[in-house]
């Protein structure tokens, strides 16, 4: 058997059977290395605070952009940033900014994925699916807690765009 381990999700697949030396489970490209150490978790996930200093809208989103830009040139696969919930309990203007921004960039596919806070939990699908891609996660400090005050975003593979 010729066991490889993914240098994006670190899932172990069969190399016989990946088509193209991609991963089965994520899609990202291999270099053809062999089996390898599984990435450190570490780089692979980055917490951003989107909200730190209470900055106006315009510059929260000016370093959301940045921070996937620069996840992007690091291999980074995972980013939970956090943007708070807002004081006035119906959800505050950078949250609403940057979930409506994240919605775009992933359906013109310059990312790969959105969970909001609220619906990353191990149980559904769309949680489910994302700790099968990336298990790192599973350590998470807000994974089943419905925290209405991040969101995690997958960035998409080989993606270099800006």
């Amino acid at each position: 058997m010729c066991q490889h381990v993914c240098e994006v999700c670190g899932n172990e697949y069969d190399a016989r059977f990946a088509t193209a030396m991609c991963c089965p489970h994520c899609g990202a490209g291999q270099s053809g290395q062999g089996a390898a150490a599984p990435p450190d978790p570490g780089r692979l996930h980055r917490l951003v605070n989107l909200e730190r200093g209470r900055p106006p809208v315009e510059r929260a989103l000016s370093r959301l952009d940045q921070e996937l830009a620069s996840g992007r040139l690091q291999g980074v696969r995972v980013l939970t940033l956090i943007h708070g919930y807002g004081s006035s309990g119906r959800g505050g203007a950078i949250r609403e900014a940057v979930r409506a921004r994240l919605s775009f960039l992933r359906q013109i596919g310059r990312i790969e994925a959105v969970i909001f806070g609220e619906d990353f939990e191990s149980r559904t699908g769309r949680g489910r699916q994302l700790l099968r891609r990336c298990p790192f996660l599973a350590a998470h400090a807000d994974l089943n807690r419905k925290n209405p005050g991040i969101t995690v975003v997958l960035l998409a593979p080989g993606s270099r765009r800006g």
